[in-house]
């Protein structure tokens, strides 16, 4: 008899650990289906640009996995810099940041010890939530000299793995034509690896700093004057709409690359080129700067010559600035600068395809 008692109490006490570990289970389970456990699997793919607003709006959502901003005070922070503040220092989750439709007005920063974020806006509204600030390179610092166009950023993204989808970032300073001290960058991105689509990226002079790192920006709208794409970095900008906004002279892109050993560049393919004034394809911003444009359609605003080795001659033996099958009234070559490319499709693939950006390794699309 007292056996028996012993095995039912032991019984009872298994059903009740196995009852446990199964409702523990499902907990995880439900915590990395939002969250997303990177389980030393470093890529970005489509679900981490995703977030389900229904679940959201019903409250459903219990606060796993994503961070809420509404600046009524319905969310988890007014602001988007709260929200980042709210990430764990070396998460290896990913982190989504949910931003509701308004007018933020503020400088973020995404430090490179917080990886794995990813701010979402809401679906089919990328105007809806913007982040704006109007720091330009001449103002002044905290300790009374000048910010430079680098930490001009209204956005600042260092962190690895970062991903983005229908936000606007924006620097609304207005430069003037000669004038001078109006950098102001509405998103800087150092991240090793990041992805950013269907965002808006809006400003007049060095509007997106793509300073260092390998990044994708598919159907994005970027919009400047002059050099508004600009910096170091190794980035491939796919189905893209560039948007002059010059009145008179600019340029689309500045390329930053000092040595033919440097593995950075500048891929656009299959952009779109809009809007006002004359500008040039691509200034070289250091010797061996490397720009290629593929299966862009071109407005009329491209300068004939569309190219500038930004008054250094020199530069006209090293820069890479090349086009291919390239359409539209500013794609006519006949006027252009005789030290640019027509390139062959053999000379263009290497830069047309993810595989430019190590995309293989990073991006599961």
């Amino acid at each position: 008899m007292m056996m028996m008692i012993m095995m039912k109490g032991l019984y009872s006490r298994s059903s009740v650990v196995f009852m446990f570990v199964l409702v523990f289970l499902m907990w995880v389970h439900v915590d990395l289906a939002e969250g997303g456990d990177t389980n030393g699997l470093d890529y970005i793919s489509w679900e981490d640009l995703q977030v389900d607003e229904q679940r959201l709006a019903l409250k459903y959502n219990n606060g796993v996995g994503v961070i809420i901003v509404d600046q009524n005070g319905k969310g988890h922070s007014k602001t988007v810099q709260g929200a980042v503040d709210l990430v764990p220092v070396n998460n290896r989750q990913r982190v989504k940041i949910f931003i509701y439709p308004g007018i933020y007005r503020e400088k973020v920063l995404v430090p490179v010890n917080k990886p794995y974020i990813s701010f979402v806006g809401k679906r089919n509204a990328t105007a809806s939530a913007i982040i704006t600030w109007n720091s330009k390179s001449s103002d002044k610092g905290p300790h009374g000299r000048p910010l430079g166009t680098y930490d001009s950023a209204t956005v600042a993204v260092d962190s690895n793995f970062f991903c983005a989808t229908e936000v606007t970032f924006e620097n609304s300073v207005v430069a003037t034509p000669g004038g001078k001290g109006m950098q102001g960058v509405a998103l800087r991105v150092n991240s090793p690896k990041a992805m950013f689509y269907r965002v808006r990226i809006k400003g007049t002079q060095d509007t997106l700093l793509d300073n260092m790192g390998n990044h994708y920006f598919l159907k994005c709208r970027i919009q400047g004057k002059v050099d508004f794409i600009c910096g170091g970095a190794k980035s491939l900008y796919e189905k893209c709409r560039l948007q002059s906004v010059a009145e008179n002279y600019g340029a689309i892109a500045a390329h930053h690359r000092n040595k033919p050993t440097d593995d950075s560049g500048f891929s656009f393919v299959g952009c779109t080129i809009r809007g006002t004034g004359n500008v040039y394809l691509g200034r070289a911003w250091g010797d061996y700067s490397r720009i290629i444009y593929s299966n862009c359609n071109m407005d009329g605003i491209i300068i004939p010559a569309a190219w500038s080795e930004w008054n250094h001659p020199n530069r006209k033996k090293t820069a890479v600035f090349g086009e291919y099958q390239c359409t539209g009234r500013g794609a006519d070559r006949r006027h252009r600068v005789p030290w640019s490319k027509s390139l062959s499709y053999a000379e263009a693939r290497p830069f047309m395809e993810k595989s430019f950006i190590d995309g293989d390794q990073w991006l599961r699309l």
